[in-house]
């Protein structure tokens, strides 16, 4: 068995980040739709158009979140050593 370059490991660590980062974000999402909303909103336009089509959707943003939480655990589980 051979070991794995130091360039695939950095790939899957970067992907399990993202993988981590997209489940706590739906989650969040998912249990505090208004809250993770109103958080993001911002002066910045680019930020704020982000976060916009949430606004006062908090099932749209469930929805979302579950999304995430979905794409999040698949990417995690696509992850093999």
């Amino acid at each position: 068995m051979t070991e794995p370059s130091s360039t695939g490991i950095g790939i899957r660590r970067a992907a399990e980040m993202a993988a981590v980062f997209m489940i706590g974000d739906g989650m969040l999402g998912l249990l505090q739709p208004a809250r993770h909303v109103d958080l993001w909103r911002s002066e910045v336009g680019a930020v704020d158009a982000l976060v916009r089509p949430f606004s006062g959707h908090p099932l749209r943003r469930r929805a979302y979140g579950l999304l995430q939480l979905t794409a999040g655990l698949t990417l995690a589980a696509a992850l093999r050593r």
